[in-house]
């Protein structure tokens, strides 16, 4: 094989959005052959906007039976996202989800189960993986450059959203729809990060705040706190009611501290660790020396076009993936472990109780009488990044 025939499956935002760049010959050793949507208004945009040779379908069955493709993206709305996983392996496909990897992890896990079964590739779009400050970070971590961590803040609330973007779709911030809100929308890209740059926390107590700053039933503004298994602790700051926002990652760590912010990273490195500091200084007051680090970054973010190029590479060349599809339940564990806590009013251990979530899940679709009116708006391609 020298050429992926790529499927995508939802062309709404981000869906056009992947077949477009695949069908302008963008992702090397790619052809998309095939777009599926069961909106007819979506397939008359592709009929418009794609090649004349990409095969529509308005039905997931029908595109593979057809047999035209050798893997597909798949850009639905999130329930869909594991089941549709699942059908594509049973038929030979590889496989690239967007984020998130599913509501539930209950759900996620059989799709991974089905994955790690077959010889297909398997990716998440997990784009800001690319971005080469938070490899950086990931690497001083894992090579021992910060020494052991002590606490990591996360303050992401750049997310903003005004009404009308949750007013676009019918599915958007409900229990039924979306799964989720902040959490599940936004923040996999930071919760997966996160967990990437520092490893997964051991147990989180949560505080989600459903519906405060829009008219919606789902949580649109979170603090959580979290510990690890050497001690360390974490918050987690998020919201879509803020403006401007906030987008800053801190370590505070045995040899230092790191801080993400307006696209640099810094480094304020101790010349001697504070615990051995703190064990042989004998001064009364005083603290290690300490030098401000600019921390040199090499190469550049290539997003959502460098995780596609990236499958598509496993997939013929037998590349490493940078965001393997199996690791998307990382940072959905953190997030459902977070809705848990703040449903039950008290902390959840991570692995997180999987029945216990479903079960609270469930309630609330279940019990939701929230309505609210879809209006036909057009969004922004960049609208779910």
């Amino acid at each position: 094989m020298d050429k992926v025939r790529v499927g995508v499956i939802g062309i709404g935002n981000m869906g056009s959005y992947h077949a477009k760049y695949i069908d302008n010959g963008e992702i090397y050793g790619a052809k998309l052959t095939a777009v599926c949507d069961i909106n007819p208004n979506r397939l008359k945009w592709a009929k418009k906007n794609l090649s004349e040779d990409v095969a529509l379908f308005d039905s997931i069955e029908a595109l593979f039976e057809s047999k035209c493709v050798d893997g597909v993206i798949i850009a639905t709305p999130h329930y869909d996202h594991p089941p549709i996983a699942i059908e594509a392996f049973e038929h030979g496909l590889h496989v690239l989800i967007e984020k998130p990897a599913g509501v539930y992890t209950r759900q996620v896990r059989e799709m991974n189960e089905v994955a790690e079964s077959t010889d297909r590739v398997f990716g998440i779009m997990y784009n800001q993986r690319t971005n080469p400050i938070y490899r950086k970070v990931r690497d001083l971590v894992k090579t021992g450059e910060l020494g052991d961590i002590k606490r990591t803040i996360w303050i992401i609330t750049s997310w903003y959203r005004p009404q009308s973007y949750y007013d676009s779709g019918g599915w958007r911030a409900t229990w039924a729809g979306e799964g989720g809100g902040v959490l599940l929308n936004q923040d996999p890209h930071q919760l997966d990060l996160w967990q990437w740059m520092v490893g997964m926390p051991k147990r989180v107590r949560a505080f989600c705040y459903f519906g405060k700053y829009h008219d919606i039933e789902v949580e649109d503004d979170v603090m959580a706190y979290v510990e690890y298994e050497n001690g360390a602790t974490g918050l987690f700051v998020t919201s879509t009611g803020e403006a401007p926002g906030t987008n800053r990652f801190e370590i505070s760590a045995d040899r230092g501290k790191l801080v993400v912010e307006d696209n640099k990273l810094t480094f304020w490195r101790l010349r001697v660790p504070e615990r051995q500091f703190n064990a042989e200084w004998k001064g009364g007051f005083g603290e290690p020396e300490c030098w401000e680090c600019d921390i040199p970054i090499e190469g550049k973010e290539t997003g959502h076009r460098g995780i596609t190029q990236n499958w598509i590479d496993a997939i013929l060349k037998g590349d490493t993936l940078l965001a393997p599809g199996t690791d998307g339940i990382k940072g959905l564990e953190i997030s459902n472990a977070m809705h848990l806590s703040s449903w039950i009013d008290n902390w959840v251990d991570i692995p997180v109780d999987e029945d216990a979530f479903y079960n609270e899940l469930k309630k609330r679709i279940e019990t939701s009488t929230f309505k609210k009116k879809k209006q036909d708006i057009t969004m922004d391609v960049d609208d779910t990044f």
